[in-house]
């Protein structure tokens, strides 16, 4: 019988022989594909999404320019040495987007590509050009530099590749491919739970528009776009996180408050909200399905009031007419601006007194209670006024942000009142009149005909180089 351990040595040698006449060569790795490259101009895809681009491109009829300063020029008193005491428009149409960053008087007028004031970190929710350049130069190229930097390469307005992956194969089959475009966004969400790759539909859709429909502020050297959650998305969550890292946008130039800017955070104040509770996403308020000349549906991307679309939007769910449902949103909007109007009222006067009892000789110790308090009301008033349409979207919380706003600057103005008194002021602090957005921007100190003249003259030269060089690059189309 021959044993098993004397054949082993023999089959091991013919395999081996086996390998010399036939070897056997491993399979190299195929090189990893770079993904492919984001393309900004919107009027590339005019064939595939017909419908889609022209619905997008009627965003351009959204033109009329409301100078929310010039209604309310309180809040030039509020934002007194941050640009926005400059110039502050409600929003119009997202084929204005990059319109509007180019024109406001906040980015300044900047004649090269290192000079101020705002970092590169402001385009970033005005063009798919932001996804090209993040994608061309990772984050930390991205966000390096001053805001002048970007204007050659950020031309196109923001459309199509800021919500899809346009580079996919079922895109250029005319089908809807949704996607995070920024990695900061994907990271915020990831922050509070919200992984875009394992979310439902409904849940794309919201995070796909609360991409850029969110509060954030610019961290680190370099000014890169963060998402404050780490703590939760409610405005004492928000508000915790920014006073653990003593993070302020600038310091209010009367009172001297350490003060943060609320950017636009509708994600946040949807979520709060009825809507967003029951899954009720922007898409079905904002982007109604609605059918082309031919009875086919697509989804309408221009985005607006949804009682512009109210048989395809609001009575998917509500059974109230029309009328009713405007005249609740009528009364929900008076009862936000009335209590605005309030919190607006004590925290100018909060300020004027803290700069009267810095005057008097107040020490640091003295007003860092006092500035606290400033900072706390003005944050909870700012981010339910920045929050467009919060009276839709969660009038609850809206008025409960409000509310303690009005409660943080009542403090205030108590502790500023014991404060005056002991130096000698005992009389009410006089506000100079602000009665207009022109009379409130001089007392504050602004030279508004110089301001305007500079930014006109950069309008006038450096943009049109911008795009001229862009459209020679083939990054704009002729």
């Amino acid at each position: 019988m021959v044993r098993i351990s004397m054949l082993i040595p023999s089959l091991w040698g013919m395999v081996a022989s086996l390998f010399l006449l036939f070897p056997v060569h491993e399979e190299e790795a195929a090189p990893a594909k770079a993904p492919a490259a984001v393309e900004a101009r919107n009027d590339t895809f005019t064939q595939k999404h017909p419908d889609q681009y022209n619905s997008w491109k009627a965003t351009s009829e959204q033109s009329e320019r409301h100078n929310a300063l010039a209604e309310d020029p309180n809040m030039v008193i509020l934002w007194a040495g941050y640009p926005f005491s400059r110039d502050y428009n409600k929003p119009r149409g997202h084929a204005f987007a990059l319109t509007d960053v180019r024109e406001t008087l906040r980015t300044g007028a900047p004649k090269n590509a290192e000079d101020g004031p705002l970092p590169m970190a402001c385009w970033s929710y005005k063009s798919p050009d932001v996804a090209r350049l993040i994608q061309q130069e990772g984050e930390d190229g991205y966000f390096k530099g001053k805001w002048a930097r970007g204007g050659l390469e950020i031309v196109n307005d923001l459309d199509c590749a800021d919500c899809h992956n346009t580079a996919s194969p079922e895109f250029a089959q005319g089908k809807s491919v949704l996607t995070l475009s920024r990695p900061y966004a994907a990271r915020g969400m990831a922050s509070i739970g919200k992984s875009f790759e394992k979310a439902g539909r409904f849940d794309q859709q919201a995070m796909v528009c609360g991409q850029c429909h969110v509060e954030y502020y610019f961290s680190g050297k370099d000014k890169a776009v963060k998402l404050p959650w780490d703590n939760g998305t409610k405005v004492e969550d928000m508000e915790k996180y920014y006073d653990a890292i003593a993070f302020s946008d600038w310091t209010n130039s009367l009172s001297r408050a350490p003060m943060i800017k609320a950017q636009h955070p509708e994600y946040e104040t949807w979520s709060a909200g009825i809507h967003g509770k029951n899954n009720v996403t922007c898409i079905d308020c904002h982007m109604p399905k609605v059918k082309n000349a031919k009875g086919k549906l697509y989804t309408d991307h221009k985005i607006g009031n949804p009682f512009d679309s109210y048989e395809q939007t609001c009575t998917n769910c509500h059974t109230q007419d029309k009328a009713s449902m405007q005249g609740i949103m009528a009364e929900r909007k008076a009862a936000i601006r009335s209590l605005k109007l309030k919190a607006e009222e004590q925290l100018v006067h909060a300020h004027f007194e803290a700069k009267a009892a810095w005057d008097a000789g107040a020490t640091e110790a003295e007003m860092q209670p006092i500035l606290t308090d400033i900072r706390h009301a003005q944050r909870r008033w700012d981010l339910a006024i920045a929050s467009h349409g919060i009276h839709m979207h969660a009038p609850d919380e809206g008025l409960r942000m409000l509310g303690t706003s009005l409660d943080k600057a009542a403090d205030a103005r108590t502790k500023l009142v014991r404060l005056l008194a002991t130096k000698g002021i005992t009389q009410e602090v006089k506000l100079p009149d602000i009665s207009t957005k022109e009379k409130a921007q001089q007392a504050i100190g602004l030279n508004m005909q110089q301001i305007s003249a500079e930014k006109q003259d950069f309008l006038n030269t450096v943009v049109p180089q911008w795009d001229e060089q862009a459209r020679t690059a083939g990054r704009l189309s002729q």
